[in-house]
């Protein structure tokens, strides 16, 4: 196996947990923005896994299936998303913790 299928791969894996993230602060605060990026974070996966296909099963393609898959997260990283993080801690903003927003009526 070519290296780039590794990279592309773990790029790949980088996609889907930005993506549950997303979708994750989404559910949990109801901001637009995170509902956009987790709705878009399904193309993005759906072309991360397109690269890594292509470095998988035709090798001689790898670079474009790299390049696929550091495009999907390219476009991913820019997504306008609101701020919800003011000072805590990398562990907090990595895994997406927010408040849940209040459901009382």
């Amino acid at each position: 196996m070519d290296i780039l299928f590794w990279i592309s791969l773990f790029g790949g894996a980088v996609c889907v947990f930005l993506w549950l993230r997303d979708m994750r602060i989404w559910v949990r605060t109801g901001f637009p923005g995170y509902r956009k990026a987790a709705i878009d974070g399904v193309g993005y996966t759906a072309m991360a896994s397109l690269g890594i296909g292509i470095t998988y099963y035709w090798p001689e393609y790898s670079i474009l299936g790299a390049g696929i898959v550091l495009l999907a997260l390219y476009l991913q990283g820019k997504e306008e998303k609101e701020k919800i993080w003011k000072n805590e801690p990398p562990i907090v903003r990595f895994l997406g913790s927010v408040p849940r927003k209040s459901n009382k009526r």
